[in-house]
């Protein structure tokens, strides 16, 4: 009997998938009791921490019962699509958590989707059940409902369904009194995982199958790979052929260190057989996609396939006044030795080189996929530019087609005409409005991927903060038409210098600045967004002229209103064609393309030339 059990969590981004996980590895006796842990302790990465949500997929395994069972926390995020698609590929079943107030969301719709086209049973586990506004019977009708609209089987529509609360670690088969606990544990959980999550069928006997799912590194024995072994067995020091696929590459090589996974630990193993997920070390050749298989008698599976990417930003080297004076890597080598290495773990990236030297078109899932690797790139000590975000168009009999959005948005009824004027100026089409209790609608609209870049932050400035966003990709369709982009010019320095209090008093009615007193800018860069639809030069290093008459007043104390925190994701989402982000390890400056205001008139010229 195979005592070993896959699967992953999956859920829209905030449901509890990372908490939930927390507590099965405390309640199966994964830590000591005199063990300190921290709270997410799978979301060990500092960008999964700072932002709560995660990022990369992770592996630990948990004991129940004389069963191994082997967890795989996946992010919730679309933009991470990549990470899901190759979890996936590594377990036989899915638990798919459902927030009991929120119910279905659009990320939950595109982990699901992504599970059952790959025939994996579900077991619905409807979580933060102890919240007063919980609906239970609501979430799990609409899950079912979302069920049938994704075509599952009947052996899929026929789910168990768990309650539970992550928070308070306990897990109920049935409903219980609202305001009570309805269990006492988790134990119908891990009872309900043996009894769902089917075992791997493999033979222990036939030739070796083990596919690489993900990477990791390591600097004492360099590349790790990381994937289940679908069938025979696998030994520390064991020869193997690694191949692409049927028709791929392939080389021979030599497993040098076999690990799997206890707990969060990885622990050294002899052998491994069908259905284990396991670390392998000291291989050339591991690769993303790739099959570990039996030189004698290869047997490769078809490589991973992920979704392609819908966006596209430039990286460039860093050119301005400023380059080379806050980071440890400014050029074009190590930034494209970096982009390359990335390419390595990072199967929804894609990196092209461009005819221009020091310009490299990166494309990934969305926005958050690429600021995700540039807030990496600044932590690591990079100097780069990147240049406004833009789709992927695709070309059919001729017409252009562009990704569209499924978007959905949670907001306070005093808000929604607001939000539903602006999605209307960028193209979105109402497709579904839901009365969210007595204050809130939940609208769902498909939108072009472009009309939502730059959208997040005036939806935030709509609802006061109150509303909620996200949004998956949904194909491709013909070019929908243009959307007015950024309504605000900008406030651009006319001179290199320091910052004065004076300068921006007297700036003060342009407009907000991006820069405080004793700020260092520097020519061509951005110091504020207009008021207007313009832009304009000026000057915000100009002090105050000295006499000698002291006069004193209102003069003295010159009130500046506090500046624009810059975000990366605000700038990226901020500027214009003719507009870049300048990103250091200590700093986020926007600024022209162009830095002398004549280089600016010619190009806008040359520009309207073109588009005579």
């Amino acid at each position: 009997m195979n005592t070993v059990r896959n699967l992953a969590i999956i859920a829209h981004v905030d449901h509890g998938k990372t908490t939930l996980v927390d507590q099965l590895l405390r309640q199966s006796g994964a830590f000591r009791s005199n063990e300190k842990v921290a709270e997410r302790v799978m979301d060990n990465n500092d960008l999964e921490r700072e932002r709560g949500i995660t990022i990369l997929a992770k592996n630990c395994a948990v004991a129940w019962k004389g069963t191994h069972i082997n967890i795989v926390d996946t992010p919730g995020h679309a933009d991470f699509g990549g990470e899901v698609e190759r979890a996936l590929s590594m377990v036989d079943g899915v638990i798919l958590l459902i927030d009991a107030v929120e119910g279905p969301m659009p990320q939950t719709r595109f982990v699901t989707q992504k599970a059952l086209a790959r025939g994996l049973l579900p077991i619905v586990v409807v979580n933060k059940v102890d919240r007063p506004s919980a609906r239970p019977d609501y979430v799990v009708n609409a899950a079912f409902d979302l069920f049938v609209k994704l075509d599952a089987s009947e052996e899929q529509l026929n789910f168990p369904v768990v309650y539970a609360s992550g928070l308070q670690a306990w897990a109920s088969l049935t409903q219980g009194e609202p305001g009570q606990p309805w269990g006492e544990n988790l134990d119908p959980l891990f009872d309900t995982i043996l009894a769902h999550v089917p075992p791997n069928q493999g033979d222990p006997d036939a030739p070796l199958q083990l596919q690489i799912s993900s990477l990791d590194y390591s600097t004492y024995v360099g590349r790790i790979g990381i994937g289940r072994i679908t069938q025979g067995t696998l030994r520390a020091g064991q020869d193997v052929l690694v191949m692409e696929g049927a028709d791929g590459a392939s080389s021979r090589s030599r497993v040098q260190q076999l690990l799997t996974f206890e707990g969060l630990d990885r622990v050294p193993a002899e052998s491994a057989g069908p259905g284990d997920i396991v670390l392998v070390s000291g291989v050339e050749g591991v690769n993303i996609g790739v099959t570990l298989t039996d030189p004698a008698n290869p047997m490769p599976l078809p490589m991973l396939t992920v979704d392609e990417p819908t966006l596209i930003m430039n990286f460039c080297v860093n050119t301005s006044p400023f380059a080379g004076k806050e980071g440890k890597f400014v050029t074009s080598r190590q930034l494209r030795d970096r982009l390359w290495r990335e390419l390595e773990s990072n199967v929804a990236l894609r990196v092209r080189e461009t005819d221009e030297e020091g310009i490299f078109e990166v494309s990934g899932r969305g926005e958050l996929h690429l600021t995700i690797l540039l807030e990496n790139l600044r932590r690591e000590g990079y100097e780069l530019a990147v240049s406004k975000p833009r789709v992927v168009y695709h070309w059919v009999d001729g017409d252009r087609h562009e990704p569209i959005e499924l978007l959905t948005v949670d907001v306070e009824n005093a808000h929604q005409g607001g939000v539903m004027q602006a999605l209307g100026q960028r193209r979105g089409e109402l497709v579904h409005m839901e009365s969210e209790g007595h204050d809130r609608t939940r609208l769902d609209y498909r939108i072009p991927a472009r009309g939502l870049i730059g959208f997040q932050n005036e939806f935030l400035n709509l609802t006061r903060g109150t509303g909620l966003m996200s949004h998956i990709f949904d194909g491709y369709e013909p070019y929908k038409g243009d959307i007015e982009s950024r309504k605000n010019g900008v406030l651009i320095s006319a001179e290199s210098g320091e910052v004065m209090t004076y300068a921006l008093g007297k700036l003060d009615d342009r407009g907000r600045m991006f820069v405080k007193p004793q700020d260092a800018v520097y020519e061509g860069m951005i110091v504020g967004v207009h008021n207007r639809d313009n832009d304009i030069v000026v000057n915000a290093v100009r002090a105050k002229q000295l006499t000698n008459f002291r006069v004193s007043g209102k003069e003295d104390a010159i009130k500046v209103t506090p500046p624009i925190l810059l975000t990366l994701e605000y700038a990226v989402e901020f500027i214009e064609d003719d507009e870049l982000v300048e990103i250091t390890p200590k700093s986020i400056r926007l600024r022209k393309r162009y830095l002398k205001e004549h280089e600016r008139k010619r190009a806008s010229r040359v520009g309207q030339g073109e588009g005579a």
